[in-house]
């Protein structure tokens, strides 16, 4: 069937609707300006007299470190993507994505009005009598995209009710939109000249909206269900399809959480949930290739009984079949030591490179890098290092990093320090290869 042109067309949207869209993002672009004046101009000054009396390092940490306090004035949108950015070490500095990694959500709870009016955008007139038992509605848990509320479905099953917030998706549209404009402007300056500005921006501003699709991340909730099934004493939640909705999530309840179990729990104990957590991982990074971005201790929790309990999908990458193998040689290689093709790796699985890029230099380079940590005893191993290191060799030899294996490396150097901290001496190298050996070479 073919079609005219005026048929092609979209239909022309009346200016009575366009004009409110436009002042909101207008009004709302003055505020986030107003908020960025005062709060950098005075930081600007304070970082130049820090400068002079401290040195050049103690002012630019200092100016990080607001940075990180603007993100968090200016709201949920941008303390979401200043924790994307946060993981961008192979184009950002170090210090700054520590600083940025750190940033946590400070939204109140829903108040028992925004409550009514979430469940009521999430299941219409239908009254939730009809599907639920019993809803608490006082929160369970509360960030900037959603609340959580204990339930109980009229099977009697306990479930967990993910709520997104009313308008969140409004303004979270109208901060990227706001976003993607800076980062244009950004892009022309001489001082970006060479850094992918446009494209990190577009990857932060797709995994921030990521997290507002709820069908999304129920099926993304029930795939790692699946996919972790093997793997011992890991515990995700089984999503209720047919009481979610694209607001609203229901699931599993798990009771008696706590982010502080795993410190009460005997030291046997806390190295098989090391083994566990990070066997976790290395199943969804080498095997799977459908990666939980996001485990940090918020999303991490280690149960009394023994198990490793992971929340919240929302921020999920799938690896293509090309990235999950070379992702896997790339670790098979680093833990035998072999340098030469793990620089290859890196090349080949690049975004792209500079015009002078010195590739000779940085295979070189690297495979220093990875000689050097492969000599290392296990507990003196950093991942976070390592990375690095092999980021700043990047930016300085002119290799842009696909963000595709990226925010899946993300996965390993947030849950590093928990991994630590519950076992001090595990070897992260040692404990990769049977799960190595599994997506290289055996059935998946």
């Amino acid at each position: 069937m073919t079609t005219t042109g005026a048929e092609r067309r979209p239909a022309a949207v009346p200016a009575a609707r366009v004009a409110p869209a436009r002042l909101a993002l207008a009004g709302r672009g003055a505020r986030v300006l107003a908020i960025v004046a005062v709060t950098l101009v005075p930081a600007g000054i304070a970082g130049l007299v820090r400068t002079a009396l401290r040195g050049r390092a103690a002012g630019r940490r200092y100016l990080y470190r607001r940075t990180a306090v603007l993100l968090m004035r200016l709201g949920p949108t941008f303390i979401k993507a200043g924790q994307v950015l946060g993981t961008r070490r192979d184009v950002l500095p170090a210090e700054l994505c520590d600083e940025l990694s750190v940033l946590q959500d400070s939204v109140a709870p829903l108040n028992r009005a925004e409550t009514r009016r979430a469940f009521a955008e999430a299941y219409g007139t239908q009254p939730l009598g009809g599907r639920f038992a019993h809803v608490d509605r006082r929160p369970v848990a509360s960030g900037s995209v959603a609340s959580v509320y204990r339930g109980a479905l009229a099977s009697g099953d306990q479930v967990a009710i993910k709520l997104r917030r009313p308008g969140i998706d409004r303004v979270m549209r109208q901060d990227l939109a706001l976003m993607r404009a800076g980062a244009g402007l950004a892009a022309r300056l001489p001082v970006f000249r060479g850094v992918p500005v446009t494209d990190v921006v577009d990857n932060m501003c797709a995994a921030v909206l990521g997290q507002l699709d709820f069908g999304r991340e129920a099926d993304s909730l029930t795939r790692l269900r699946d996919n972790l099934a093997p793997v011992p004493r890991v515990w995700v939640p089984q999503v209720h399809q047919a009481e979610s909705r694209p607001r609203c999530i229901v699931m599993e309840f798990i009771p008696d959480l706590d982010v502080g179990a795993a410190a009460r729990c005997p030291l046997a104990m806390r190295k098989r949930f090391a083994v566990s957590a990070l066997t976790a991982i290395y199943q969804m990074l080498f095997v799977d290739g459908f990666v939980h971005c996001d485990m940090h201790p918020g999303n991490l929790y280690f149960t009394r009984q023994g198990q490793v309990v992971v929340l919240d999908a929302g921020f999920s990458v799938q690896l293509t079949e090309r990235l999950r193998r070379l992702f896997a040689e790339f670790f098979m290689n680093m833990s035998t030591g072999r340098g030469r093709r793990c620089a290859e790796i890196v090349i080949e699985s690049s975004a792209g490179v500079r015009d002078d890029a010195d590739l000779e230099g940085f295979i070189v380079r690297m495979a220093d890098l990875v000689e050097r940590s492969h000599g290392l005893p296990a507990k003196e191993f950093s991942l976070i290092a390592f990375a690095t290191e092999m980021f700043d060799l990047q930016r300085r030899f002119g290799i842009h990093a696909a963000p595709e294996l990226i925010f899946p490396l993300l996965s390993l150097l947030v849950i590093e320090g928990t991994i630590r901290e519950l076992d001090p001496e595990i070897d992260f190298q040692e404990t990769a290869k049977p799960v190595l050996n599994r997506g290289l070479f055996g059935a998946r």
